[in-house]
């Protein structure tokens, strides 16, 4: 009897390693999602890369954002991360932004524009893709310069979010102040 006891234990031992086993499924799922990971950045680096050619390349930057935007001569297309404007810019207040550098410059239709923008809100991103709007034009038609410059667009606008200060909630806002 004691022998079978001791066979009992022994199957009992097999059954916890067959248990185990599904763990490698787990695993398996990390890696499909690696992959699904690596091909979504290998879509945006062929973007990035067949834009290239015969294109003015101009990088544009307001808050925490930074644009990487492309112009081709084209219809008035402009494609932001690799959607179209109005989608990706939902407000019409940021649409008018984009399209202002255009209006200025009486080049409505003429470009069209790809950009990848990245960092900050939609506010910060918007004015990024119209300073690099602004620069690529400039470099595509040194003669726009004057107008560009008049408007305001090739400047750098530097205002950024203060940083947080020791002891205070926010940069300036301190702790209330308590009478008794």
């Amino acid at each position: 009897m004691a022998e079978t006891k001791k066979t009992a234990t022994k199957t009992a031992v097999k059954t916890t390693t067959k248990k185990a086993a599904p763990a490698k499924k787990a695993t398996t799922a990390k890696t499909t999602k690696t992959i699904t990971k690596t091909s979504a950045a290998a879509k945006i680096a062929t973007v990035a890369t067949t834009k290239l050619n015969g294109s003015v390349y101009a990088t544009g930057k307001r808050k925490d954002s930074v644009a990487r935007v492309y112009l081709t001569p084209g219809k008035g297309n402009i494609v932001i991360n690799g959607t179209p404007m109005k989608e990706y810019f939902k407000r019409p207040v940021l649409q008018m932004i984009l399209v202002q550098p255009f209006d200025v410059t009486k080049r409505d239709g003429a470009y069209d524009v790809i950009a990848m923008v990245a960092g900050g809100g939609l506010s910060g991103q918007a004015g990024a893709v119209k300073h690099g709007i602004s620069k690529a034009l400039e470099k595509a038609e040194p003669d726009l310069r004057k107008a560009l410059k008049a408007a305001g667009f090739l400047t750098r606008d530097s205002r950024v979010v203060e940083r947080k200060h020791y002891g205070y909630h926010k940069a300036r806002r301190s702790t209330q102040f308590s009478k008794r």
